[in-house]
């Protein structure tokens, strides 16, 4: 571009790989359609998702259903945004800086948390793992639907990696290095750190603490079934927890502006009234998701996913 950030992601590559082959005829209308499917689906998985679980984490700390913020979502989606417009109005030199300061810090004092609640239940660990496969595979599970339960495993995964989506490509693409080959291997990192530590020890804190009657068949889920299972062994673990979710939801929201804006200039172009437009949007519906139900959010994210998906794969 004209400032000297390079765009890629898969609109480009769709468009270009076309390009040579007999298909070049629907390579530009590929890549404008993975554009636009990013641009919706980064106001699912990237931005009402994650700010409706922030602001449902807010409310753990504050009271719960009786805090006297419950009617007032779109009060916290406000300063969300705002606290957003303030970082991706930098472009992503500011997107960057405050990524990088926030996200390794949060994930180790996770990590940190996570294991010393396994360590506490211990003794609960091989019950914990032996149920992970023995209901994944008995015939109850099979009997009970194994497509239906693999699929919603495959959209959770896709909201904690986003592997299949190409969206990790708008990133990498960005970046300034002399050996790509040590960018690959930054991406491949970054799933197993995010997907087989984070999630894998997140599943295990549960399961270790699925006995505690306050969660046993209690009907919580998302983000207030994780601080609840972490609440029940290391009762005050839930501020400081609650204040890693949200500002990883926060970081996840700006890294997810930058996708969006990249498939918003892609089909709209680059200039500074068009980025300004797409921010603005993107603001906005920082708020709705805080005012909606989680429910409403899944299946608009569910949905924006497989649109993302379908071109890319």
């Amino acid at each position: 571009n004209d400032d000297g950030v390079v765009s890629g992601g898969p609109m480009y590559y769709l468009e270009r790989g076309l390009a040579d082959t007999r298909l070049k005829r629907i390579a530009k209308p590929m890549g404008v359609f993975y554009a636009l499917a990013m641009v919706l689906g980064c106001l699912g998985i990237g931005n009402m998702f994650q700010s409706n679980q922030a602001f449902e984490q807010f409310l753990v700390i504050t009271g719960g259903e009786s805090s006297a913020f419950a009617d007032f979502g779109w009060l916290f989606g406000i300063f969300l945004a705002v606290g957003l417009g303030l970082v991706i109005v930098g472009g992503l030199k500011g997107i960057a800086r405050v990524t990088s300061k926030l996200v390794p810090v949060m994930a180790v004092v996770y990590i940190l948390f996570a294991l010393a609640i396994i360590i506490m239940n211990f003794d609960r660990v091989p019950w914990a793992i032996g149920a992970i496969f023995s209901e994944a595979f008995s015939p109850n599970a099979v009997a009970g639907g194994t497509i239906g339960v693999m699929v919603l495993g495959f959209k959770r995964a896709v909201f904690s990696n986003e592997a299949g989506i190409g969206s990790a490509a708008i990133a990498h693409s960005a970046v300034r290095t002399n050996e790509p080959v040590t960018e690959g291997f930054v991406g491949l990192l970054e799933p197993f750190i995010d997907t087989v530590v984070i999630c894998t020890m997140t599943a295990l804190v549960i399961l270790t603490t699925v006995y505690d009657p306050k969660l046993a068949n209690s009907g919580v889920q998302g983000i207030e079934l994780t601080s609840q299972a972490f609440e029940s062994t290391i009762s005050w673990s839930v501020l400081p927890l609650s204040v890693i979710a949200i500002l990883f939801a926060f970081s996840t929201i700006i890294s997810w502006s930058y996708y969006g804006l990249k498939g918003w200039t892609y089909v709209f172009g680059d200039s500074k009234t068009s980025e300004n437009t797409f921010k603005s949007i993107f603001c906005l519906f920082v708020v709705l998701g805080c005012t909606i139900q989680l429910d409403a959010v899944l299946d608009f994210s569910d949905a924006m996913v497989f649109v993302v998906a379908l071109p890319n794969v």
